[in-house]
């Protein structure tokens, strides 16, 4: 009886193996090495997302991106950078960062995406932006003044040197502890779309996989 339990055991580690490298992210197709790796502070698992509010794959990802959130791993840090790759993208980086720092990317982070993609504003332009700010009930002034302040531009600065740094093609891009680049891109279906599933499962083996260093 011992002798049948051991056999047992050691077909289910062999099946747990298996099951594991067939699960395991592909290096090279699904998932690439940042080169060099980027320092990460805290004690957590940093998960980037670098994102673009004009960017129409971004605006999709969203609610994948969010299922994910509300069962992340809890020592996983979770954070948007919105991806500067240059001078013309700098305005709807600081959106995000004004949103941030007036506590209000929780009601209006979706809306903007919709404002871009469904009713088709030019949200980069700062005209256009007031409006839309004070139609959604935020003080247009206060908003005004934060968008151009000195800490919402050095974060949009610092978004900019992190998209560099990341060397990130493109978006939406997630980078998991400053070490490993994957994107629903690079997890495609055999007719072109995106394997969703697949994507949560390459992104939480990196994230296994930074656990073990």
């Amino acid at each position: 009886m011992k002798r049948f339990l051991v056999v047992l055991l050691a077909l289910a580690a062999t099946a747990s193996a298996a099951l594991y490298a067939q699960s395991r992210p592909t290096a090279g197709t699904e998932y690439r090495l940042v080169n060099p790796a980027q320092p990460v502070s805290g004690t957590k698992i940093e998960v980037v997302e670098f994102f673009n509010y004009a960017c129409p794959h971004c605006y999709e990802f969203e609610p994948l991106i969010k299922t994910w959130l509300a069962n992340k791993p809890a020592d996983v840090e979770f954070r948007y950078v919105p991806a500067v790759f240059n001078q013309r993208m700098l305005p709807l980086a600081r959106v995000y960062y004004t949103l941030e720092e007036m506590g209000l990317l929780d009601k209006l982070h979706m809306k903007v995406y919709a404002a871009i993609h469904e009713q088709g504003l030019r949200l980069d332009e700062k005209a256009v932006l007031m409006r839309w700010v004070a139609e959604q009930g935020v003080d247009a002034d206060k908003f005004h003044a934060v968008f151009d302040s000195f800490s919402v531009g050095t974060k949009s600065q610092r978004a900019t040197q992190m998209t560099r740094n990341y060397r990130v093609p493109g978006t939406p891009y997630v980078v998991v502890n400053g070490k490993y680049l994957t994107g629903p891109s690079m997890t495609l279906r055999a007719d072109g779309g995106v394997d969703a599933n697949r994507f949560i499962q390459v992104l939480n083996g990196l994230i296994d996989m930074a656990r073990r260093g």
